[in-house]
């Protein structure tokens, strides 16, 4: 593919990553295709690289203070795409997401209690109880014939009964690709509240949902479920800067905005002056540019649907109603080895093992479908080649 830098909203230029430090495109071999890690292959928008530029011309990099008018330009951000109002007091900056969930859970869970997710899930989390010196309360979201991912509610109510103090939720969820309706959320957080527990939403795929539905906060719901959450957002998905690492920490209930300071002190510093100049940017001039993209994913989302449907007989793939990753069942393959294994070395094309995911995972691909669609397509055909090929 050539090697051409496009102009702001053409997606369907390709631009090559290898040596360029990329950890999505130097972990495996020059001729393998990279599927994987939640990282768009687009150019960031015009007006992010612009900020970048200009501050870069300054040339002095001292310790930075939080611009004034930051956290009212995220405030209507989440106002404007969220329909959520905040205060400005509710902003923490932290480094990324990641970082935030961990520190939400050392801030607000209780040693030796339980810890509650949704697997199969975004795999750092299934190591946040270890850390966190608690115990992992499973449980485990139900697929449907059709592939589709339900809450099992009854289950969730069990293990929020067994001792549990703080419930992590992934919403939109990796990887399965659910985006939680408001009814979902609110049985959720109403059980959260019944058993006395914390709420870490970890929300950084907001910005990436289709067919018309509105990303939905779990603390936009209810007053009460807000004084109890820890919302965590970042411009790093959305606008393709995952290099210059900014999340958001959305935390109403002050005491529990304390906790959490209290609880990075020492640990955790504040970020980068070149991550404060990309979150103004991007949510102030940015916005055009993530609403075509979110365009260029859905058709993206259906080609590969369609593409799997018709040429991959064997594969599974439910609805994307969120992210940008393809959640692929392959046990219908009778592979006799995991799919990423397999397709890694007779398609060249990497994707996640869906087994690191936790429970209900085994049998399970990833695929990152945010690249240009010349690139998507040459990765699926890749796949059914090697399916075609196989002895």
């Amino acid at each position: 593919m050539q090697n051409m830098i496009p102009t702001d909203n053409d997606f369907d230029r390709w631009i090559e990553r290898r040596g360029t430090d990329s950890i999505k495109w130097n972990l495996f071999d020059p001729d393998v295709l990279a599927m994987w890690v939640a990282d768009m292959d687009f150019r960031s928008p015009q007006a992010v690289i612009d900020a970048l530029q200009q501050r870069v011309e300054h040339g002095v990099f001292g310790y930075p203070k939080e611009p004034p008018q930051l956290r009212d330009v995220v405030v209507d951000w989440i106002s404007r795409r969220y329909g959520w109002k905040v205060s400005p007091n509710a902003i923490v900056f932290l480094p990324n997401v990641a970082v935030g969930f961990n520190l939400a859970v050392q801030a607000v869970g209780k040693p030796g209690t339980g810890l509650l997710y949704q697997p199969p899930i975004y795999f750092p989390i299934l190591d946040v109880p270890q850390h966190a010196g608690m115990e992992a309360r499973p449980s485990q979201l139900i697929r449907t014939g059709d592939g589709h991912y339900e809450i099992d509610f009854n289950d969730f109510e069990r293990a929020a009964s067994d001792d549990c103090s703080t419930f992590i939720l992934c919403n939109p969820h990796n990887p399965v690709g659910r985006a939680f309706t408001r009814d979902e959320l609110e049985r959720l957080g109403q059980i959260c509240l019944k058993h006395d527990l914390f709420i870490c939403s970890d929300e950084i795929h907001a910005d990436f949902v289709y067919d018309e539905r509105k990303h939905v906060p779990i603390a936009s719901i209810d007053p009460e479920i807000a004084a109890r959450t820890i919302t965590l957002i970042a411009p790093n998905k959305s606008f393709n800067v995952a290099g210059i690492s900014c999340a958001i920490a959305v935390v109403p209930n002050q005491r529990l905005r304390e906790q959490l300071e209290e609880a990075r002190r020492g640990l955790v510093q504040h970020v980068g002056i070149m991550s404060y100049v990309i979150t103004q940017a991007a949510y102030t001039e940015g916005e055009e540019w993530l609403d075509s993209v979110v365009a260029y994913l859905q058709v993206n989302r259906d080609y590969t649907r369609d593409f799997v449907a018709r040429e991959l007989p064997g594969i599974n793939m439910a609805e994307v109603e969120g992210t940008y990753l393809a959640w692929l069942d392959c046990r219908g393959l009778g592979l006799s080895q995991n799919p990423h294994a397999f397709f890694l070395r007779q398609a060249r094309v990497a994707m996640n093992d869906g087994a690191r995911f936790g429970p209900g995972g085994e049998g399970f691909v990833r695929m990152n479908f945010a690249t240009p669609r010349s690139n998507l397509t040459e990765a699926l055909e890749r796949m059914r080649r090697a399916l075609n090929e196989r002895e």
